[in-house]
């Protein structure tokens, strides 16, 4: 399904991330407190050796937060999506540069722009993105309500700062996955 006027480029079917990597990433980060804390560490740092740029990226706009729920909530959550596709892909899923970011977060803002210039598009930008990654805004979705559902003298904003990061790098990482041998040269635009 794809709407129009969209900035945002369709992720590849090869790049989806099944509901099964994100029970297991949570699955694996779960359990008693003490082990879920050395597993998030284990996990920021193998994030931090394999996706620097992307780690940097997080973390800056992480820092620029002074809820402290939404920090939280915005590092297990970038960690949580990172290891889902990296056990997912592994050895396919490329390190990103600053370039391929910021184009897709520039997408992203465009994206915004466009449907915010029209007041007949009922469609958000993080519905397109729901829409081409289902199971990961599902449970980023989970997360978040549940958080806000705790926690209700959150930060909004930073909340909504936070939420507008994990876009970008659920997009930035699903373009981050090289096709299967048997569909190299195929454009993501043929899975539109």
């Amino acid at each position: 399904m794809w709407v129009r006027s969209a900035a945002i480029r369709p992720v590849p079917l090869h790049a989806q991330l099944p509901a099964e990597a994100l029970a297991d990433v949570e699955d694996y980060l779960g359990g008693d407190e003490r082990a879920t804390e050395d597993r998030l560490n284990e996990t920021f740092e193998a994030f931090e050796q394999r996706q620097p740029v992307l780690s940097e990226y997080l973390g800056e706009i992480l820092a620029r937060r002074d809820d402290d729920i939404a920090v939280a909530l915005g590092y297990f959550l970038g960690l949580a999506i990172w290891r889902a596709f990296d056990s997912e892909h592994g050895s396919k899923l490329a390190t990103l540069d600053t370039t391929a970011i910021e184009s897709v977060d520039e997408a992203l803002t465009l994206d915004e722009e466009l449907r915010g210039a029209d007041p007949e598009e009922a469609v958000e930008s993080d519905d397109v993105v729901a829409m081409e990654q289902p199971h990961a805004l599902a449970f980023i979705h989970e997360h978040v309500d549940a958080a806000l559902e705790v926690h209700a003298e959150v930060d909004v904003d930073d909340v909504h700062a936070v939420y507008r990061a994990l876009l970008v790098v659920v997009l930035a990482l699903s373009y981050a996955v090289a096709p299967p041998a048997d569909q190299v040269g195929q454009t993501s635009e043929m899975y539109a």
